[in-house]
């Protein structure tokens, strides 16, 4: 990306300063929300097959859209989009402050995911531009620090403003924040040049994409109300059918500007990549929405109690992803791969024994390493199996999978959990569904994940 003119160093340095804070609320969203779940179903009378879309509504319109969003700032300049992204992400965090009733705080959040999902490519192409060429390396580690840091205070600030005034100031807190990273994106990052102004965008496959999500989510919710041959239930099924097709045939015709392009398609190892990623995302979701209610629902814990709970997990998540990176260049990405996924695969068991009595700690900690050891191995692969052209849409794409695997899964746990005649039995029998799904990543990781090993360089090379 090319800037109409070069930022000076204090600029760059607020520039980044700018960035970094965006990506910070955006990356603490997700995890802030679920000790406040709780508060927010006494609050709104909703149940938990409901209010899993505070969650997931906003995960699912941000996974969905990450992908096109950085088509969009490659069209019309990433400062640009950052600041839309940014603006709509800051008028939907008032109102979903203010929600009087459970459709308008939904649909806040799911509009909020609009807002991030632009913000987010344009994020990472801002920092990577504003940065020395020689320094990239070190705005990665930056950026992953950020998110890291992020989601480990997301549970504790979630639950002390819970607990402390309410949980509507979890959005209100945003405000300033998001207003503060606004201004000084306008303030200091010059306005860049798009990269590709003739891009084109694929908006038919991203509404069936999205018609067929959120209607195979719906019928879940409404098959754990209202039985599983409701006629609502049997429409929604159905409509999940045809936005499928659709989607399928609009991506064969689309072909180069497809949301994924056939060439990574027909790529095998990148394929095994997305289907791993697919069935073991729902475990770090899972956790953070169901083990709050669990400890406050089932042992009494308080909100900021079952916020903090969550923080071995994240803490263990951090430090092996900073240990993966070190490792990748000994042993390769798929050892540390396929010892990730069986991490989560028996860290997600581990904690289906839960009980009114039981330890959960050491089945986050087994869950947190073994996501710090999946998370950046499964990026570095990706990007090492696709054409260097294509590395920032593959894992683009791989991010999008994350995030929607982890939207369809939780909606999968929440039908379970609606089906169970109690809360605890839900949760454990949901937990060890996504157990097995870890385990399957685990062995579609073993039997199909490759990729070119990076050579070790030899002494004396810089």
């Amino acid at each position: 990306m090319a800037y109409a003119q070069e930022p000076n160093s204090p600029s760059r340095h607020l520039g980044l300063l700018a960035i970094f804070v965006a990506l910070f609320i955006i990356a603490i969203d997700i995890s802030a929300f679920s000790p406040a779940i709780p508060a927010i179903e006494r609050e709104m009378k909703m149940n938990i097959t409901t209010s899993q879309w505070v969650i997931n509504g906003y995960g699912l319109v941000f996974g969905v859209l990450v992908v096109t969003g950085g088509r969009i700032a490659d069209i019309f300049g990433r400062r640009r989009t950052f600041i839309t992204g940014a603006s709509i992400f800051l008028l939907f965090c008032l109102l979903g402050g203010l929600s009087a009733n459970v459709p308008m705080l939904l649909a806040s959040r799911a509009v909020m995911g609009i807002g991030a999902a632009l913000m987010w490519p344009s994020i990472l192409g801002m920092a990577y531009s504003l940065m020395p060429e020689e320094r990239a390396g070190e705005t990665g580690g930056l950026i992953m620090a950020v998110c890291g840091l992020a989601n480990t205070l997301g549970p504790i600030v979630g639950g002390l403003l819970t607990d402390l005034l309410s949980w509507r100031w979890i959005f209100f807190i945003n405000i300033p924040i998001a207003t503060t990273a606004v201004y000084l994106c306008w303030k200091y990052i010059p306005l860049d040049i798009p990269c590709d102004p003739n891009e084109k965008i694929d908006y038919f496959g991203v509404i069936t994409l999205t018609g067929s999500l959120f209607s195979f989510l719906l019928a879940l919710s409404y098959a754990s109300n209202h039985g599983a041959w409701h006629p609502l239930v049997v429409i929604l099924l159905l409509m999940f059918l045809v936005f499928s097709v659709a989607f399928v045939a609009i991506e064969i015709r689309e072909r180069d500007i497809a949301l994924i392009p056939k060439d990574i398609v027909r790529n095998k190892r990148f394929l095994a990549a997305g289907m791993v990623t697919l069935f073991t995302s729902v475990t770090f979701f899972s956790v953070i929405l169901y083990l709050p209610q669990f400890l406050t629902n089932v042992r009494g814990f308080t909100i900021i109690q079952s916020g903090l709970t969550l923080v071995p997990m994240m803490v263990s998540f951090g430090l092996m992803s900073f240990v993966a990176g070190k490792l990748y260049l000994k042993c390769g990405g798929k050892i540390l791969v396929c010892l990730g996924t069986l991490a989560m695969s028996l860290g997600m068991f581990y904690l289906s024994r839960l009980s009114e009595d039981s330890d959960y700690i050491y089945g986050l900690i087994i869950l947190g390493a073994g996501l710090g050891l999946f998370n950046p191995s499964t990026t570095t692969m990706v990007i090492s199996v696709v054409n260097p052209n294509r590395a920032s849409l593959a894992s683009a794409i791989i991010y999008m999978l994350k995030i929607t695997g982890g939207a369809m899964g939780l909606g999968i746990n929440a039908a379970i959990v609606g089906f169970s005649p109690t809360i605890a039995m839900g949760i454990s029998r949901a937990f060890e569904v996504n157990a097995c799904f870890a385990f399957v990543g685990f062995v579609i990781a073993f039997l199909y994940m490759s990729a070119p090993r990076i050579p070790e360089r030899k002494e004396g090379e810089r």
